[in-house]
């Protein structure tokens, strides 16, 4: 029998994803949310929050790299990073490529996120025996708010704006995250996709220019997600991603799956459509 999953988060709006899959390896009920993995004929394990994909094996890599890479290699010498949200290990794994990080914080809301990545996605959650890298399960945002000057970096890898992950998208939380960077510090924010969420992404950087002196959006692919593309912010303190990188750090991260220092810049060239989100 051909079993398939249907991701209806937007079924109102006449819009759905359908993949096959050939096993549901684990289905548990935390007390956050429903975590479910399947293995799929298509995309390899896909891992599964409330119905919601959040990533799948087959191109997990385009997601975290880029989530991760950007602020890193922009940043000049990023040594303390928070990660907020993230359970899976994805981002935390990108960011412990970087020799110059010597603390790697993972703040995740739900334990059982990890445990159950650590069963099924051992390629994402190597991070988690590195030396360098902490867990901490309580509310990012109350975890931000306890700390002030802490950070070289902050990169929030949350959901969408529901239920837990609803206020990592106020101002509020925005605010607290600059008073938890030091000096020259950049935040990296998971901000959906210019497609379907433009009064969202709006929202968003029209308070964000009034807490961080700089402000852009930039966007990456993923066959996965709602329309294909997703969208990151990114708030800095001084350091500008369109700025000259430095090739050498880039080349010693190693192979890549979609990250270079092509697509680093590119990523902020945005269509039309996109643009028109950010005209004041």
């Amino acid at each position: 029998m051909t079993n398939w999953f249907e991701e209806q988060l937007d079924i109102d709006k006449g819009r759905a994803i359908r993949i096959r899959t050939r096993k549901l390896l684990e289905n548990v009920q935390s007390d956050f949310q429903e975590i479910s993995v399947y293995e799929t004929d298509a995309f390899g394990r896909m891992l599964v929050h409330d119905g919601v994909i959040m990533l799948t094996e087959f191109d997990e890599a385009h997601y975290h790299e880029m989530i991760a890479h950007v602020a890193l290699i922009t940043h000049p010498s990023p040594a303390d990073i928070l990660v907020i949200g993230g359970g899976d290990g994805g981002t935390l794994r990108e960011v412990l490529r970087h020799p110059r990080v010597q603390t790697a914080r993972l703040c995740e809301i739900d334990p059982m996120v990890v445990e159950v990545c650590r069963n099924h996605f051992p390629g994402l959650s190597s991070g988690f025996n590195d030396s360098r890298a902490s867990l901490h399960f309580e509310d990012g945002a109350e975890f931000v708010k306890r700390h002030t000057a802490a950070f070289d970096v902050i990169i929030v890898d949350s959901s969408d704006p529901i239920g837990p992950a609803e206020v990592l998208f106020q101002k509020e939380f925005y605010r607290s995250m600059r008073n938890a960077l030091k000096p020259g510090g950049i935040v990296i924010t998971q901000s959906e996709s210019f497609m379907y969420h433009a009064e969202l992404i709006g929202k968003i950087a029209s308070f964000c220019r009034t807490i961080f002196p700089l402000y852009r959006y930039y966007y990456t692919m993923v066959p996965t997600y709602p329309s294909g593309l997703i969208g990151f912010s990114f708030c800095s303190l001084g350091p500008d991603p369109l700025n000259e990188v430095d090739l050498e750090r880039i080349a010693a991260l190693g192979q890549m799956r979609y990250y270079s220092a092509e697509i680093h810049r590119a990523a902020f060239t945005l269509p039309a459509r996109a643009q028109e989100i950010f005209t004041d």
